[in-house]
């Protein structure tokens, strides 16, 4: 079927049992959906996704040039808990971002009634595409425009969930460390996997945006 509105995977997340997330920043952008409202949109994540409540985040990663997409700024672990991007430098353009972010979800509830556990990932950082990166990417694409000391919307919270392991970008030797160990704690029954994540990123995602999880089905009666 084809929803009648833009949505792609990277700008919700759902924590199985009854909320989503995503942000103003991407689904209300003007190239999206400029024919509906807010309401229009959520009453649509409600019928399309089957929830009951949709939390809705300022905006996302500061360059994504995603527009905002959700599931670089924050992950779902499990429900009523989340993985938040973060940085403690006020002067980063993230810093604002994502303590907006962690001041609204410390005043909402899921569709279960719950406060939210709000878990912080480092930002690495800041990472910025070298000159002979950019060049290498205008000669093997058309319609990528990269410049060299362009920032690069980097986030560990870009990982992936699988049932025996979680993936999760390696990106800065400063905080891949601190973030690996974050992951542990989050997933103490996973293994947790880091694989080299720029260039991924220089692409513009991560992790979470080339992958998809697949939900068990119930095992037959």
């Amino acid at each position: 079927y084809r929803a009648p509105f833009v949505l792609e995977g990277g700008a919700i997340h759902v924590d199985g049992e009854g909320t989503a997330f995503t942000t103003e920043e991407c689904l209300l952008s003007p190239g999206r959906n400029p024919g509906l409202s807010k309401t229009e949109i959520e009453d649509l994540l409600k019928d399309y996704l089957g929830v009951e409540t949709v939390i809705w985040i300022p905006r996302g990663v500061h360059e994504d040039e995603t527009t905002g997409h959700v599931d670089n700024l924050l992950h779902v672990c499990a429900p009523g808990l989340v993985a938040l991007t973060w940085t403690e430098d006020r002067d980063d353009p993230q810093y604002q971002r994502s303590a907006e972010a962690h001041a609204l979800l410390e005043t909402v509830r899921d569709a279960k009634g719950r406060e939210l556990e709000i878990v912080k990932l480092p930002a690495p950082g800041p990472l910025y595409i070298s000159e002979a990166e950019a060049a290498a990417i205008r000669t093997a694409t058309t319609g990528m425009a990269r410049g060299g000391g362009q920032r690069l919307a980097a986030s560990y919270a870009n990982f992936y969930i699988g049932t025996g392991r979680v993936v999760f970008p390696l990106l800065d030797p400063a905080t891949d460390g601190t973030a690996r160990h974050i992951l542990q704690d989050l997933f103490p029954t996973r293994e947790i996997i880091g694989v080299p994540g720029r260039e991924i990123l220089l692409g513009g995602g991560n992790i979470h945006c080339i992958t998809q999880q697949v939900p068990a089905t119930p095992a037959p009666a």
